[in-house]
């Protein structure tokens, strides 16, 4: 832990200390006598982290134990240790990426959700990255069959705070993973670091919704790098929310609308993956989610038309993720039909203009 917390010491000159020294412990000693020294983490500074992850009950798990995941453990930057809070046995269960937009459609976030749960009744833990949008989606759609959260801060750290009730549950039900130490606030170049970690845990990504330039495509990239399945849902083509995925699916990702689509390209990589860990009873029990924060009035207009698109979405749909009462939802999507922004469809279906 010391040696892997040591500034300037990344997962790759982690391994090549361990190669030319022996062991962590003889690589610590050899920093300062390096032509450019490097003054190792404290042992009084690690072990107050270790206290701080005791008492919130979570654990260290470091490359080569045997709950490191697997396919993980495999790619040359691999994290030398895992801060894990909550089920840390879902580690070694095989893994579905469901990666995507953080401002999803409707259609895009049921369609996750969806996903995430028929490959939960597969027997595939889901991993995602606590994102709002898809990811959120993702992880609500497996919280009663297993997913993991891989964060860009310290696994103690809400990002966003939006998803509290999310990462409370996850805590119960499934696990948080993070690379980087406790109280670590995430910054943007932590992002693709992370996302290196979701598509290695991972026998493959699904990308659900992604813009041209969206870091959910980074995650896609890395996973051809890294040798993992890479499959996506296509999109409407007026839709900027569609266009990354859709261009993953022009340079040979695999079609995806269901998670039967998913097991079946995988069906080998499942058989050789080891067994599931079963979740206890309890846990398929747990309390409810907690309701989110009210939305104001100034915020619903723009929350609604977030989660449209060209695609057709029932009303019904929109209500239930916007948390609003259908009369608000109502109101909101006739001032929208009267600035000619939106389209009404037969079956009580919107879609933006």
């Amino acid at each position: 832990m010391r040696l892997s917390r040591t500034e300037s010491v990344g997962p790759v000159t982690f391994y090549a200390l361990l190669r030319r020294f022996g062991s962590a412990t003889a690589a610590l000693d050899a920093l300062p006598r390096l032509s450019r020294p490097v003054t190792a983490v404290s042992r009084s500074e690690a072990e107050a982290e270790l206290a701080a992850l005791n008492r919130l009950e979570g654990r260290l798990v470091c490359w080569g134990e045997p709950l490191y995941p697997p396919a993980l453990a495999q790619i040359e930057d691999a994290p030398p240790v895992l801060t894990v809070l909550g089920r840390a046995e879902l580690l070694l269960a095989p893994m579905m990426a469901v990666v995507g937009a953080r401002n999803a459609s409707a259609n895009g976030r049921r369609l996750a959700r969806e996903l995430a749960a028929g490959l939960g009744e597969a027997n595939i833990v889901v991993i995602s990255g606590m994102a709002r949008g898809i990811d959120a989606a993702a992880h609500l759609g497996a919280l009663d069959t297993g997913s993991i959260a891989v964060v860009a801060g310290g696994a103690d750290v809400v990002y966003p705070e939006e998803n509290r009730g999310l990462y409370d549950a996850l805590c119960r039900q499934g696990a948080v993973v993070a690379e980087l130490p406790l109280g670590t606030e995430p910054q943007a170049r932590h992002f693709p670091r992370r996302n290196r970690i979701i598509s290695g845990m991972a026998l493959g990504v699904v990308v659900v919704e992604a813009a041209a330039k969206s870091g959910s495509l980074i995650t896609a990239r890395f996973a051809l790098e890294q040798g993992r399945e890479v499959f996506a849902v296509p999109g409407s083509p007026l839709d900027p929310r569609a266009r990354g995925t859709n261009d993953l699916l022009r340079n040979g990702a695999t079609l995806t609308e269901t998670a039967t689509d998913v097991v079946g390209q995988l069906g080998p990589l499942l058989q050789d993956a080891a067994p599931r860990p079963l979740l206890p009873a309890a846990s398929r029990t747990a309390a409810p989610l907690p309701p989110p924060p009210p939305v104001s009035d100034d915020s619903a207009l723009d929350l609604i038309v977030e989660k449209l698109g060209p695609s057709p979405v029932a009303v019904d749909e929109l209500v239930r993720q916007c948390q609003l009462s259908a009369a608000a939802v109502a109101t909101l999507l006739l001032e929208l039909e009267l600035a000619g922004r939106i389209e009404r469809h037969p079956g009580n279906l919107v879609s933006l203009r």
